[in-house]
């Protein structure tokens, strides 16, 4: 497998040869992966290519049957999303996994509670809600989510996008190192993706590195940095959006074009 796309920085996050099968299904079939500091990677490809099983094994939701895992270049083996989220790494699912009943500051917060100081909060063990919410507000503010009324507005109440915005707040409040959408913009219409895809881009001027899994060619290719063609279970190509159009991505994926091919085609004939 060719890679047009060289990066000489250490990698934040690599894969090596990961294996994951379900039974008979091989979900990784020797997958490789490098995500570097500051960038935006889109993982791509078809409907079984092993893009989420991959991102699931990163994300602590599966484990690999072998290969290798590393974080800053040190081996990892995560056993529940608890020891990814530990190692710096939040994942944001296509379902989100918010609480519609609950208001934002909560769901920011929810799992990671913080109890008020002395015996209130060890003894009685009363929440902190007002350094909750005041830190709820700071992580959107510095994000630029501006388009919600009140901290303390349920989750039922904001459209698609506002609990897009959380999920991603949420996530980069508490991801240390690697922030992983997972099609963020699935469910959402043109301005409200608009508004997510602007919220990547942040994360990415802030120097969070974020792996973006994407059916969506022009999104992809408006935000990523570089482009991880995931095809059988394997790594086919790493292009940018700069060397490779959207049809050398999608022919790629379907495995009308291999990288060797794509690559031919950009060089132009002796002579000319």
């Amino acid at each position: 497998m060719t890679t047009t796309a060289v990066n000489t920085a250490q990698p934040i996050l690599q894969a090596r040869g990961l294996v994951k099968t379900f039974g008979r299904v091989v979900a990784l079939n020797g997958s490789d992966l490098e995500l570097y500091p500051g960038e935006v990677l889109a993982v791509v490809g078809d409907n079984g290519a092993g893009k989420s099983s991959l991102i699931k094994c990163f994300s602590g939701a599966h484990t690999p049957d072998s290969g290798e895992m590393l974080v800053d270049n040190e081996i990892v083996t995560f056993r529940s999303t608890n020891e990814a989220r530990h190692a710096g790494i939040e994942t944001v699912f296509q379902t989100l996994a918010v609480a519609p009943a609950l208001d934002i500051s909560e769901n920011l917060f929810l799992g990671r509670e913080v109890r008020s100081p002395g015996i209130l909060g060890t003894v009685f063990r009363k929440l902190d809600t007002k350094w909750m919410r005041e830190e709820a507000a700071r992580h959107l503010k510095e994000l630029g989510i501006g388009t919600v009324q009140s901290i303390t507005q349920t989750v039922e109440t904001l459209s698609g996008g506002q609990r897009q915005a959380v999920a991603v707040a949420r996530a980069a409040a508490f991801g240390s190192r690697v922030i992983i959408l997972d099609e963020p913009t699935a469910a959402l219409g043109v301005r409200e993706s608009a508004r997510v895809l602007q919220l990547i881009k942040d994360l990415r001027d802030r120097g969070m590195p974020v792996i973006l899994i994407s059916h969506n060619m022009p999104q992809v290719f408006e935000v990523a940095n570089r482009i991880h063609v995931q095809r059988l279970g394997r790594r086919a190509a790493v292009v940018t959006p700069q060397t490779h159009t959207m049809n050398d991505v999608v022919a790629i994926m379907t495995g009308a074009l291999t990288i060797e091919e794509a690559d031919q085609a950009l060089v132009p004939p002796s002579g000319s």
